[in-house]
């Protein structure tokens, strides 16, 4: 498989793609298609960044029956996936989303 796609390559640069076959193109066109795809397969994706607790409105304190331990964002013991920071089960910011 290596060896078809050095000649694909060569035959490319060299203009004499012309000169395949239907089968060695198509042979050519999928080695480089699963050369790509597993390449894109082991890539990794940057995790996003999260806000700073001063933009999401961030207070220790709860709003009403709303707070950190019943919002879905949040990640026990101390985190949350879109604010920064320790967050406190108790406390409450702007992005607050009910658990389902």
């Amino acid at each position: 498989m290596k060896k078809e796609i050095e000649s694909g390559v060569a035959a490319m640069q060299s203009g004499k793609l012309s000169k395949l076959s239907r089968r060695q193109l198509f042979f050519r066109g999928a080695a480089i298609t699963a050369g790509g795809a597993a390449l894109l397969a082991t890539s990794t994706i940057p995790a996003q960044a999260k806000m700073p607790q001063q933009a999401a409105a961030y207070q220790n304190t709860p709003k009403g029956d709303q707070s950190c331990a019943n919002c879905s964002l949040f990640k026990a013991p101390s985190s949350c996936t879109l604010v920064d920071g320790t967050i406190s089960p108790t406390a409450w910011c702007r992005f607050y989303s009910k658990k389902s």
